[in-house]
């Protein structure tokens, strides 16, 4: 069991799967901070400095607070300014992947465009061609 199992993680599909993942949580990474570090701060500045992550309703009358962390310990909220945030993060993944795969889609059809070469001449061609020239010359 232990030596089929060993044949099944080292299989390539598996293998690129493993480092898609890796990559793949990292790339979330560098996107939320994207998101959250410089375009929501942007797009909060050209909306009158508002944080969208403080973009909540209070779902009882005993929320009184006036952010999200401190609301949510109040009870339960409605956090639309994250969930916008997360919208964004999505479209902006979303976006990269399909720009990813449409240029991995254009180079597999311009390799696909190339002719062939035409195969090398057989021994025995050679040696026909060899003949043919020698008698030209005669």
């Amino acid at each position: 069991m232990l030596e089929e199992f060993k044949k099944f993680i080292l299989r390539g599909n598996v293998m690129d799967l493993a480092v898609g993942v890796i990559i793949g949580g990292a790339f979330a990474l560098i996107t939320k901070s994207l998101v959250g570090d410089i375009i929501m701060p942007v797009a909060g500045a050209i909306f009158g400095g508002l944080d969208f992550s403080n973009y909540f309703v209070g779902l009882s009358s005993v929320v009184t607070a006036s952010t999200l962390d401190a609301a949510k310990e109040q009870g339960a909220v409605l956090a639309y300014g994250s969930f916008l945030t997360v919208l964004v993060n999505f479209v902006i993944i979303a976006f990269i992947i399909f720009m990813l795969v449409r240029m991995v889609n254009n180079m597999q059809s311009k390799e696909e465009e190339k002719p062939a070469e035409p195969p090398k001449p057989t021994n025995e061609e050679v040696l026909l061609a060899e003949i043919r020239d020698a008698l030209v010359k005669n």
